[in-house]
């Protein structure tokens, strides 16, 4: 696994984020993003905890910024720009509607054990 993909798995675990999946589209012409992490919070305070977590986990672990985070407000789901990683922290409800798991069918789908 890349390895700013996998500090922003290690940070999505420390802050307690639920089904983790990492979506690598590295092979996918039409992609955006080579990668995509999805996870959930239990609640809009879980949500925005989990982002600011994971800002301030990738940046001390990696020196990383964001390029920009969306989603704050509403807190239904925020996205993390990393550049080439594009992290989805949903609330469970949005995340069942816009299943972006299925969307991007034919990329490489892993989901993570929860610690």
């Amino acid at each position: 696994m890349d390895k700013l993909v996998a500090t922003i798995v290690d940070g999505l675990q420390e802050s307690k984020a639920k089904d983790i999946r990492v979506i690598d589209m590295s092979g996918l012409e039409e992609a955006a993003f080579m990668y995509f992490v999805v996870c959930e919070g239990t609640s809009s305070t879980h949500v925005a905890g989990i982002a600011d977590g994971l800002t301030d986990y990738v940046l001390a672990h990696t020196g990383e910024r964001t390029l920009g985070t969306i989603g704050m407000n509403n807190r239904v789901w925020v996205a993390v720009d990393y550049g080439y990683v594009l992290v989805h922290i949903f609330q469970k409800e949005t995340r069942d509607f816009y299943r972006l798991e299925e969307l991007w069918e034919d990329a490489d789908v892993q989901a993570i054990v929860e610690s």
